[in-house]
């Protein structure tokens, strides 16, 4: 009972937060922790924030922030993410084509989905989509799944990403050429 009560508490600071953003940013919160540091006179304990951020118009951005407050660390990463965003190729609801992100020993492999699939990802794979705004996807998180590791893994899958025309005016070459 109790636990079911924390989890919905923390659904509904979640969703506050994400309407705080007044910048119609998507911010969600992947991940806090709590790390310590041994020192002479003892530990210190300091908390550890990973957020993405996106406009859910392929945009999309994470970062990480260290406090010795949660609240403070939740910011810093925030501004973080903010900073860090980049524009993703889509292809109307979906990707253009599969993608292979590799972060540390996270693996992340992404394979564009037809319409009214929806997001069929994992946890931390599932904030950067949700917050890049692709509705149509499907991925696999191999190897680690250490969530700092797979949201960048993600996020290389993202920016290795190529539309067609992309490819064409690189190449000099037409969009016929290249789908032939």
């Amino acid at each position: 009972m109790a636990e079911r009560e924390r989890r919905e508490r923390n659904d509904r600071n979640d969703r506050r937060r994400e309407r705080e953003a007044g910048d119609d940013l998507i911010k969600k919160l992947v991940e806090v922790r709590r790390v310590t540091k041994v020192v002479k006179g003892g530990r210190t304990m300091r908390f550890s924030a990973l957020v993405v951020v996106g406009n859910g118009k392929g945009e999309v951005g994470c970062g990480m922030g260290k406090s010795a407050e949660v609240p403070d660390a939740i910011e810093k990463a925030t501004q973080d993410a903010k900073r860090r965003m980049v524009k993703i190729a889509t292809e109307g609801t979906t990707i253009p084509h599969e993608s292979l992100g590799i972060f540390g020993k996270g693996r992340v492999l992404m394979m564009p989905a037809r319409a009214g699939t929806g997001v069929i990802a994992g946890g931390p794979v599932r904030n950067v989509l949700e917050a890049a705004g692709i509705k149509d996807i499907r991925t696999k998180a191999i190897g680690s799944n250490n969530k700092a590791n797979n949201v960048k893994a993600a996020m290389v899958a993202l920016t290795s990403l190529r539309t067609a025309e992309q490819i064409a005016a690189v190449r000099g070459v037409s969009v016929e050429d290249i789908k032939a």
